[in-house]
């Protein structure tokens, strides 16, 4: 299904209306990228290198006071030119989309991290990370490229988005896509304190790739397994 009408909820169909006009803006190369639509039992998958995976002195702080919480949300480490390996999915019965990542330091176990994102009532893009925490997020379009923009954190409990103050956060979240040519866009992620500047950096490479072998083996032996919210 290579559209943006698909069976299960899709990045592209979210973007694409929440971006409204601005979405004919966009490098032709990315609106096809997005209009390629996770199916039942199909997901997405996508192998990336990054060449820069960096954290402060407060991010390897904030990074390991939450990993029991929220593992592998806020990387406490710096390693360079390893291997991520991502998955996008959704579900029947959930309106969400799901991105699994998968980080294959440099002389450490690999860590495994998912979020998920989803539209709200009011038509804002929300990324939940696990436990209720969330951003809101802001989309725009500059020079053909793709941006997101945090746009404050919150804890969802119950249903109620209750607002954390921007100092108790690890900082402000922005994350531009980067068309490379039609198989391949780098990320640029980068989160700055209000006090204490940048505190997470993540630069990268990605391509679209066929299911490994592994996630069909996945697959095959437990098809409703690697579902982490």
């Amino acid at each position: 299904m290579n559209s943006l009408t698909s069976a299960l909820p899709s990045e592209g169909e979210l973007f694409r209306k929440v971006l409204g006009p601005a979405w004919q803006n966009l490098h032709r190369d990315i609106q096809a990228r997005f209009a390629h639509n996770p199916e039942p039992d199909k997901p997405l998958y996508y192998r990336g290198f990054l060449s820069e995976l960096h954290c402060s002195w407060l991010g390897k702080i904030i990074g390991f006071l939450t990993m029991p919480l929220i593992d592998g949300a806020l990387i406490p480490y710096n390693d360079r030119d390893f291997p991520v390996d991502i998955m996008v999915y959704g579900k029947a019965a959930s309106p969400a989309i799901f991105k699994q990542r998968i980080y294959h330091l440099h002389g450490r176990k690999p860590i495994q991290f998912t979020s998920y994102m989803q539209e709200s009532e009011r038509g804002e893009v929300l990324e939940y990370v696990g436990l209720g925490l969330g951003m809101k997020l802001r989309l725009h379009v500059q020079d053909g490229d793709l941006y997101f923009t945090s746009d404050g954190y919150f804890w969802d409990v119950a249903g109620w988005r209750l607002p954390i103050h921007g100092i108790f956060t690890p900082g402000k979240t922005f994350l531009c896509h980067r068309n490379d040519s039609p198989t391949q866009f780098n990320i640029r992620i980068e989160i700055r304190h209000c006090l204490f500047g940048t505190t997470f950096t993540q630069v990268g490479v990605f391509e679209q790739i066929a299911a490994p072998a592994y996630a069909n083996a996945n697959h095959q032996s437990n098809p409703t397994a690697k579902s982490h919210t």
